[in-house]
């Protein structure tokens, strides 16, 4: 018999490759693809602990390159010069910090992808004149792939990119299947990067607002840079002995049985895991009206979407303290949702189909 081919190799490259939501659903796919492709992977500042998500038995290699800081022109080089060492069946490149491997695929050749997620607290608000015009230099030849409508607009309308596909992210339902266990006191829950853009501090006056005069208390799960002043804040607030800080949570599914509430305070989403996390569980959804969130929750808890006031979100979530009927039917909807809009086999079969190309 001839010998099989090898499995298509794919070189993804992200900003980092620490734990977070575009991390997250590519551990998933590449997990669920299992040995149908090869994996190269690279984490520009060289942090990879979401590799540990990676099963065990995938083709993973970790290619070196000299990536020099604020030097774009010799970065270019030497990503070319890497892409033509490697020749990967596709680059997938991650959200803006990884910009600079654009102009390297066009002149090694390769197929380009890249993968927007969104923005950072300094385009939550704005698009930023010399990102826009870098994006709609150096992309308009790659398949850019979004996970949100808001997305999709920005990326064709203000960025005026010819080849944009809305991929939404999906979610193992089966895992959130289990029936939640309520306690006698309500938990609000959040999962999320403790960095600027969630604002969490918001979350904590929020909770400060609608915990006053009711029984409730609020776990925050994730970690970042942001941890040491929000617990001051939360000190601050006189409500550190209700809300607990969780720190990084492997399997988030685990949390979501403790929670009634999945709040959300973030001045920037798109298309939050967060939020599919919660549906998935059945649970409702308060939160700031940012990206794609109205669109994805069931019509009924979209009244519990604000704007980016804590005053706003704190009467949101104190009127889902006030009724637990409120709570379990707005769960309901959400579950439903999630089962009809966003399967994870779904968005699974998007990725490989757009991995095997063609990309036009």
């Amino acid at each position: 018999m001839p010998p099989t081919s090898p499995a298509p190799l794919l070189l993804s490259v992200f900003p980092t490759f620490a734990m977070g939501g575009a991390q997250m659903r590519f551990t998933t796919i590449a997990n669920q693809l299992g040995d149908r492709f090869r994996h190269a992977i690279i984490a520009m500042n060289g942090e990879h602990a979401a590799a540990a998500r990676l099963a065990a038995s995938l083709p993973v290699s970790r290619p070196e390159v000299g990536i020099r800081k604020g030097d774009m022109a010799g970065n270019v080089r030497r990503f070319t010069r890497l892409l033509r060492q490697v020749r990967p069946h596709a680059l997938v490149t991650h959200n803006w910090g990884s910009i600079e491997w654009a102009p390297a695929a066009r002149l090694a050749g390769i197929r380009h992808i890249h993968i927007e997620d969104g923005f950072g607290p300094e385009e939550g608000q704005r698009q930023l004149r010399r990102r826009v015009w870098t994006r709609r230099l150096l992309l308009r030849r790659a398949t850019v792939v979004v996970p949100s409508r808001t997305l999709h607009a920005i990326a064709t309308g203000i960025w005026r990119l010819p080849q944009v596909r809305y991929i939404p992210n999906g979610i193992d339902l089966a895992a959130f299947a289990a029936a939640p266990a309520r306690g006698e006191i309500p938990v609000i829950g959040t999962v999320a990067a403790l960095r600027p853009e969630k604002n969490l501090g918001r979350l904590l006056h929020a909770f400060q607002r609608a915990a006053a005069s009711r029984p409730a208390r609020l776990v925050i799960a994730g970690d970042g840079p942001a941890r040491t002043g929000l617990e001051a804040l939360a000190g601050e607030l006189g409500i550190a002995d209700r809300v607990r800080f969780a720190g990084y949570v492997a399997r988030p599914q685990t949390l979501y049985p403790g929670f009634d509430i999945v709040a959300l305070s973030s001045d920037t989403e798109q298309m939050p895991m967060a939020v599919l996390e919660a549906m998935a569980a059945g649970l409702p959804v308060a939160a700031t009206d940012v990206g794609d969130i109205r669109a994805m929750v069931a019509a009924e808890n979209a009244t519990y979407l604000t704007r980016l006031d804590p005053a706003a979100l704190g009467d949101a979530l104190g009127a889902l303290l006030d009724d637990p009927a409120l709570r379990a039917r707005l769960g309901a909807a959400n579950r439903a949702r999630a089962e009809q809009e966003y399967d994870q086999a779904a968005m699974v079969a998007a990725y490989e189909a757009l991995y095997r190309g063609p990309l036009a």
